[in-house]
C-alpha cells in the first residue's frame, strides 16, 4: 500500500442485508456472508493495529424494508461492530456518499486512499468504489471482501466476479480502482 493516508470504508455488513424469503441458494448465500464477514474482520483488525481509520456505512431501509432502522436485520453484524470512535454514517441510497457526509469524515481523517469493503455488490459497492474516485480517491477494493445473494440471472459468485473484473483499474483521471484479496491488502 502506498503511503497515502489510508481509511477503511465498510459499507453495508449488516444482519438482514441477504434476507431474501425468495432466494433458493439461501444457506449457500449466507454461508459465503459469514466468510466475507470473517475477512472483513480480518481487514478491520489490521486496520486498527496500525491505527488507520476506520468508517462504517450503514443503509436505513424504508418502512418494512429488511434493513429498516431498528428492526431485528438493522444491526451492523456484531463480529465486526464498530469501536465507539469509529463513524456509522447512515445512508439511503446506494452510493454511500450520496446525501451523507462520509466525504467530510474521510477529509477530516485526510484520506486519500481507501480500502472498501461490505455488502451487496451490484449495488453499493459498485456505485461507491466508482464514486469515490470521482470525487479524487484511489481505491483497494478487497476481492473477497464483498459479497451479495443470487439475482434471478446471476448467481452472487458470477456478480462478485464480473464486478471485480470490471472495477479493477477503472479511473477517472489521476484515481484509479485496484482490486486485491483481503489477505494481500497491506496497512
Amino acid at each position: 500500500m502506498s503511503n497515502k493516508q489510508t481509511a477503511l470504508v465498510v459499507i453495508d455488513v449488516q444482519r438482514g442485508i441477504l434476507d431474501d424469503p425468495g432466494q433458493t441458494r439461501e444457506k449457500e448465500v449466507h454461508q459465503a456472508f459469514d466468510e466475507t464477514v470473517l475477512r472483513i474482520r480480518s481487514l478491520l483488525d489490521r486496520a486498527r493495529r496500525a491505527r488507520i481509520p476506520v468508517i462504517y456505512v450503514q443503509h436505513d431501509g424504508g418502512p418494512g424494508h429488511r434493513l429498516e432502522p431498528n428492526t431485528p436485520g438493522w444491526p451492523i453484524r456484531a463480529e465486526i461492530a464498530p469501536q465507539p470512535e469509529e463513524p456509522v454514517i447512515r445512508k439511503r441510497a446506494c452510493d454511500a456518499f450520496f446525501e451523507t457526509n462520509l466525504q467530510e469524515e474521510l477529509a477530516a481523517r485526510h484520506a486519500k486512499q481507501l480500502v472498501i469493503a461490505g455488502c451487496m455488490t451490484q449495488y453499493c459497492i459498485d456505485t461507491s468504489v466508482r464514486r469515490a474516485v470521482s470525487l479524487g480517491f484511489d481505491v483497494l477494493l478487497a476481492s473477497d471482501g464483498h459479497t451479495t445473494a443470487d439475482t434471478p440471472t446471476l448467481r452472487f459468485e458470477q456478480i462478485i466476479a464480473h464486478h471485480n473484473a470490471v472495477l479493477d483499474g477503472f479511473d477517472a483521471g489521476d484515481h484509479e480502482v485496484r482490486v486485491l484479496p483481503s489477505s494481500k491488502i497491506g496497512f
